[in-house]
């Protein structure tokens, strides 16, 4: 029986270093600044990670947000610009216009509210962005990679470049017998392209006037997670990973970044997740979400399709996900180019893996184990120990087949962090997460970049990623104590 082959390995050195200090930087609020709005809110460093503490009505969550990280949504707006404008041969403008008339129409008054407050925040902090400039980065997944593509067919637009639904991220929920004390265990790693990922380190712990408290991780200017992964305080545990090959949009809808928000803001059980979450659906970064009810211990499978929005449901079992569509109508209907059978595939290559972790440690998977499946390099296809596009921990700058069309021969991009939390955590409002690869291994650019020219036009954007160690947060802490994995 094949055990975990690639356990954390993190070097002392590291966990000495500044970026990474095991002593936590002190709460920054910004005294300097005089504005009511900012009062409650606070910010620090642990682990890699920038914890963020916002709390308030809908205006003061977003002029909290946008002063406190208005820097770093200045830099994180350049990536998103700098990789849209790479990709789909669109200018800036078009994802600001299609913001304000598409979008903007469909997002109600509280999270229209909180856009033009970050807007503000960061205006305040001397960063030249406006509110378009926001809900265009908030929206940039589905823009780039759903509305385009809909559109370039829609519309036969000339030369237009190939762009497909990512796959992105691995995932498992699991519950009862499959877990060590019976109860939800959920777990997740964001692939990305490395650019974004070195920024996706942000760790918010949002006290809304209305709904419940959140804690999720994201990127500086973004409302919801977007990778997906966060739980509130009614007990719901969420995640994702986008359904591979996606086709379909619809403009009329709501934008899949305030669906996500206000699930995971106003639910209180499963099927308040799904109902918000099908409920106006665009088509958007269409996801098969994880989703668990520590209350409970129930667990649920949503297939989000366009046409097609299945539900699974268990209080003893698991789910795995990987990017493949499972439901056989969004198989026929709308991932018409996804081959489930092909074992190659990196979604598929996956999802075996995932599937035998969950045979060999039922009955033993708790948080420490899913830490360790995240930082996989085991390739089912090759049967081989590499880290590649088909292990749970992606490397697809290590594989010269790349990794579809939009990431092609070793792309700079895969599993750039990692979070995990059960029901006794979540009951606390806790999750462990971990920056950079799960496996341990950093990424440096300049060698890269050497080695890669053909990246060369990511350079203005490409950073090093280093790999911090596993470390808890909560909501409501401030940074008097770290907690890292090897301290629990």
């Amino acid at each position: 029986m094949r055990n975990l082959i690639q356990p954390l390995v993190l070097a002392a050195a590291l966990i000495a270093s500044p970026a990474f200090s095991a002593r936590a930087a002190q709460p920054q609020t910004h005294p300097a600044h005089k504005d009511a709005r900012l009062a409650g809110s606070y910010t620090f460093q642990r682990g890699g990670w920038t914890y963020v503490h916002l709390q308030g009505s809908p205006s003061q969550i977003g002029f909290q947000h946008g002063y406190i990280l208005g820097p770093q949504i200045a830099d994180a707006l350049n990536v998103f610009k700098v990789e849209d404008v790479h990709d789909t041969k669109r200018d800036w403008q078009f994802y600001r216009d299609a913001a304000k008339s598409m979008f903007w129409p469909h997002i109600d008054a509280e999270y229209r509210a909180e856009l033009q407050g970050i807007a503000d925040g960061a205006q305040a902090r001397g960063v030249k962005v406006d509110v378009w400039d926001i809900v265009a980065l908030n929206g940039t997944m589905e823009l780039a990679e759903y509305y385009v593509p809909w559109l370039d067919k829609k519309t036969h637009a000339l030369n237009a470049p190939t762009i497909q639904a990512p796959e992105h991220c691995s995932a498992f929920i699991a519950t009862g017998s499959y877990t060590k004390d019976g109860k939800i265990v959920i777990a997740h790693n964001n692939w990305s392209s490395y650019a974004e990922g070195s920024r996706w380190t942000m760790m918010f712990d949002i006290q809304p006037a209305h709904g419940h408290r959140i804690l999720q991780d994201g990127v500086p200017g973004m409302i919801t997670s977007n990778d997906d992964f966060g739980i509130n305080d009614a007990g719901i545990m969420i995640t994702e990973t986008t359904i591979s090959k996606f086709e379909g949009w619809n403009p009329d809808g709501i934008p899949e970044f305030v669906r996500s928000r206000q699930a995971l803001q106003y639910a209180n059980n499963i099927d308040d997740y799904v109902r918000v979450m099908i409920k106006g659906d665009n088509g958007g970064y269409a996801n098969d979400w994880l989703i668990g009810d520590r209350k409970t211990g129930e667990i649920a499978y949503l297939e989000l399709g366009l046409q097609h929005t299945p539900v699974w449901r268990k209080k003893d079992g698991y789910f795995v996900s990987s990017n493949f569509a499972r439901d056989p109508g969004v198989l026929k209907d709308e991932t018409p180019g996804f081959e489930y059978n092909d074992l190659a595939y990196s979604s598929n290559a996956r999802r075996v893996e995932w599937e035998h972790y969950m045979q060999q440690y039922k009955g033993q998977i708790d948080v420490e184990l899913a830490e360790k499946f995240l930082g996989d390099h085991h390739d089912s296809y090759s049967h081989q120990s590499v880290a590649n596009q088909r292990s749970l921990c992606g490397h697809v700058d290590a594989s010269k087949d790349g990794m579809s069309e939009d990431w092609g021969p070793y792309y700079p991009a895969g599993a750039v962090q990692g979070k995990v939390t059960d029901s006794d955590l979540a009951a606390k409002m806790e999750l462990v997460a971990h920056a950079g690869h799960p496996c341990g291994e950093d990424f440096l650019a300049k060698p890269f970049l050497a080695e890669h020219p053909e990246y060369n036009w990511m350079a203005p954007i490409l950073t090093d990623m280093k790999s911090g160690p596993w470390t808890e947060f909560q909501s409501g802490e401030t940074a008097a104590s770290p907690r890292t994995a090897s301290g629990r």
